[in-house]
């Protein structure tokens, strides 16, 4: 980069303001259920404690690693179509909606087994905060795809580009909220004692 030239920052956050009165909206309701969790869980560690060992951690944590590598997809993606690279931000998004089926698979089979093993909502205080949510962020997970499926459509067939594409952006920070929160969830659930 020469003397003359300057790195533009954004004046914005990226994508459509709209997309970030949600995601302020979704964080706090994420983050209200946070807190519920921890006051009931400080009422009850040993309940939590012990429920929590049933918990199947090697699948949170393929859960974890499969949303931060469809994070960086998104991530590269966004960096395609800021080249101008449509055809390309069009397989990163494919390749971040196909994890965010491995994520969704991972955690169709988690919770066969809990449903399987006679676990719902009211077995314990644990397991009400548990499955509500991570069937809640399940379901963030699953828009998700649809949002980055849309994109993805738009994006092969020529519609974004280089000077006009708030539409990823929109769709990428969606994605990394998604991401986000289950960075926090998984931690708070699976693994703090």
């Amino acid at each position: 980069m020469s003397d003359t030239q300057t790195l533009a920052l954004p004046r914005n956050p990226p994508g459509d303001l709209a997309i970030w009165f949600f995601i302020f909206a979704e964080l706090l309701a994420f983050g209200i259920f946070f807190l519920a969790y921890a006051f009931a869980r400080a009422k009850n560690v040993e309940l939590f404690n012990q429920s929590q060992l049933l918990l199947n951690r090697e699948s949170g944590m393929v859960n974890t690693l499969v949303l931060i590598t469809s994070s960086y997809f998104v991530v590269r993606a966004v960096a395609a179509i800021r080249e101008g690279f449509s055809q390309v931000c069009a397989r990163w998004l494919l390749g971040a909606i196909g994890l965010g089926g491995v994520f969704v698979a991972v955690k169709l089979a988690e919770f066969h087994a809990k449903f399987a093993a006679g676990i719902s909502l009211h077995t314990n205080t644990f397991y009400m905060f548990y499955l509500s949510l991570t069937i809640f962020h399940f379901m963030h997970v699953l828009m998700g795809m649809v949002i980055l499926g849309f994109v993805a459509v738009k994006a092969r067939r020529g519609g974004y580009s280089a000077d006009s594409h708030t539409g990823v952006e929109t769709g990428a920070s969606y994605w990394h909220m998604v991401d986000l929160v289950w960075l926090i969830l998984f931690p708070l659930v699976y693994v703090i004692r």
